[in-house]
């Protein structure tokens, strides 16, 4: 449609297009000095089952900040992650098809001191697997920078976000499995809710022009 209404789709990227614990997994491994296998692939929030704290120190946070940063600025992580898989295509045909304004909405600068590493790994990634976006925000506070509907992962933001009292989809993996909430498994998923959001709001727009004329 190309008469759509401009719709605002905010997308996080760690756990929802790239495949963060995939990616983070055997460099975990290397840095606790053990077998890939001993790690499960299907953690909590904040990888409480590969136990960080042997190696990083008595604090959880603390640990995962020495592997994080280790994995960002040794290991270029953030470049190297693997994709989850459909992202890409969708977000190319839900941007060129559909004319929706996908903007990129990343909390990857909470660890300081690296910071150009991490935004120059960032784009390179996207760059390479051909994700458009006209926006690119590195923030905390998501429910900050405006959208239509939120497609998020991380249990404390899709809380924010629902606090906020905005729209958001969560995209299953191991770490949210507790919340209630729209969900989407993958984004064929994805993309027909997303579908679904638009559609209404042509509809909406349709009406309040002709309610206007």
């Amino acid at each position: 449609m190309s008469d759509n209404p401009r719709f605002v789709l905010g997308v996080d990227l760690d756990g929802v297009c790239a495949d963060f614990i995939r990616g983070l997994r055997p460099i975990a491994a290397a840095w606790l000095g053990v077998d890939v296998a001993t790690l499960t692939d299907t953690p909590s929030h904040g990888f409480p089952e590969w136990d960080l704290c042997r190696i990083g120190g008595p604090d959880p946070e603390e640990a995962y900040g020495h592997l994080h940063r280790y994995a960002v600025t040794q290991k270029d992580l953030f470049q190297n992650l693997p994709i989850v898989p459909g992202s890409d295509v969708t977000l190319r045909r839900l941007s060129h098809v559909h004319r929706l304004r996908v903007r990129i909405i990343t909390h990857r600068l909470f660890i300081q001191h690296f910071h150009e590493t991490a935004i120059q790994q960032t784009v390179k990634w996207l760059d390479l697997h051909d994700i458009p976006y006209y926006d690119l925000c590195f923030m905390g506070d998501k429910g900050a920078v405006g959208a239509n509907l939120y497609l998020e992962d991380t249990p404390r933001n899709i809380i924010a976000l629902k606090d906020a009292g905005k729209d958001v989809v969560i995209f299953s993996n191991s770490t949210n499995r507790d919340l209630g909430g729209e969900r989407a498994e993958n984004w064929s998923e994805v993309e027909s809710i997303v579908l679904q959001r638009l559609e209404q709001l042509v509809r909406r727009e349709q009406s309040t022009n002709r309610s206007e004329d």
